[in-house]
């Protein structure tokens, strides 16, 4: 049992190197299309499915609060944490329709969405990009396996931060390591160094 876990341990570390090395640029870019975005009164949206939408809400926590240094507080929104909303949209129109109906009421030009998938292209992360580019708002993807469809809806604005093919714990391991990568760089670049 504790070789499975050092086995596992490993795995992570292999993963998080591999990803690290090919999304450094790409992160990087993130962190400036959201700073871009802050500077000039825009609020960062996030949503996600499962696992994802855990993962979305601690980016926004993390926003709005704090990372690792006291600092003031910068707009971010997860439009999955109300799931009174939710169901609400979901029983009068369609659970497609969850995220893409407060992009349309909240979203505004300048803002920037991170939207989470480690895999699939669910229908409703489908119709938030939809509703984001509607609204002249880029999308910041981060992806796993079967992102297919996710993809094919990005355009030149857009982002996509793909986690390497592995299981999905590797997945959201790599994405949680790249949402702390983009709060540090975030904080880095609006408030300075603090080492």
């Amino acid at each position: 049992m504790e070789q499975r876990v050092i086995t596992l341990f490993h795995e992570s570390i292999e993963a998080k190197m591999q990803a690290g090395e090919q999304l450094a640029p790409l992160i990087a870019h993130s962190s400036e299309l959201m700073v871009e975005s802050l500077l000039h009164d825009g609020k960062i949206l996030t949503c996600g499915n499962g696992a994802s939408a855990a993962m979305a809400q601690t980016f926004t926590s993390i926003l709005l609060n704090r990372f690792e240094h006291e600092r003031p507080s910068l707009p971010a929104l997860n439009i999955g944490a109300d799931n009174i909303t939710q169901t609400a949209i979901a029983q009068d129109h369609t659970y497609n329709e969850i995220y893409a109906k407060q992009i349309r009421a909240l979203g505004q030009p300048g803002d920037v969405l991170v939207l989470l998938s480690a895999a699939g292209s669910a229908s409703n992360l489908l119709q938030a990009i939809s509703a984001a580019h509607d609204r002249d708002i880029p999308v910041i993807a981060l992806t796993g396996r079967d992102s297919h469809d996710i993809v094919s809806l990005l355009d030149n604005r857009d982002v996509e931060l793909r986690a390497p093919d592995a299981p999905y714990a590797r997945i959201h391991e790599v994405h949680l390591l790249t949402l702390f990568c983009l709060c540090d760089l975030i904080e880095q670049q609006l408030f300075g160094s603090h080492e």
